[in-house]
């Protein structure tokens, strides 16, 4: 289900302040996820092969039987029910995302299926991450085109998938865009960056990144 834009514009915590706006993702970006979805299973008898840049497919059991993708969705469903009870944040992450909030606002917009935004919520809260979070399941540019509405101010967009940045490129010319991973073993896995995004090596790389952006550099 994608995000009604005119659900948008109802929500009080939404309405931006005269300044920059940062746009982030959340999976492999705010929060680790590979790296305790790897976990969650192990403890299931399962295990996450870092053999190509994709989820489904990579996941095989003991014996190394590749798991169809409809149990692969079924495991990655009960991994986003039991979120906060495994995901954690990404290195320098809160700390970095507070000190931008001082001169940016900040929106979370998620890859997130309805039935897990309480959970998704829950889990920022509970490491001191109470900025404003859209869930969606389809593109991301249109969401970011209607946030920003066209001002006359910088805005960053951070990703760790390539078609979420390349839709905010189209829908966003002027965004500073940055791919960033959590993970390092699926990290070296990616594709090549597509023309006109930036990759950050972590977030204090991301912090001077956006820093600069906003300043005009």
């Amino acid at each position: 289900m994608n995000t009604d834009l005119r659900s948008l514009a109802d929500r009080p915590d939404l309405r931006l302040g005269d300044r920059p706006l940062v746009v982030s993702d959340v999976d492999e970006v705010v929060f680790e996820f590979l790296t305790p979805f790897s976990s969650f299973l192990k403890a299931r008898g399962l295990q996450l092969l870092p053999r190509s840049f994709k989820l489904f497919g990579n996941i095989v059991s003991e014996d190394g039987t590749e798991i169809g993708a409809g149990d692969a969705s079924g495991l990655l469903d009960d991994f986003f029910t039991q979120q906060t009870r495994w995901q954690t944040p990404a290195l320098d992450a809160v700390d970095t995302l507070h000190a931008l909030s001082a001169d940016c606002d900040i929106v979370f917009l998620t890859a997130m299926k309805p039935h897990h935004t309480v959970f998704r919520r829950a889990a920022l809260d509970l490491f001191g991450l109470p900025f404003p979070m859209i869930a969606t399941e389809g593109p991301k540019g249109h969401i970011v085109r209607e946030l920003h509405g066209g001002r006359a101010l910088p805005v960053v967009f951070l990703d760790d998938i390539d078609r979420n940045l390349q839709s905010v490129a189209e829908e966003v010319p002027s965004c500073l865009l940055l791919r960033m991973m959590a993970n390092e073993d699926f990290r070296k896995l990616a594709p090549p960056a597509a023309g006109g995004v930036r990759i950050a090596d972590g977030w204090r790389h991301a912090q001077s990144l956006i820093l600069a952006h906003c300043a005009g550099g």
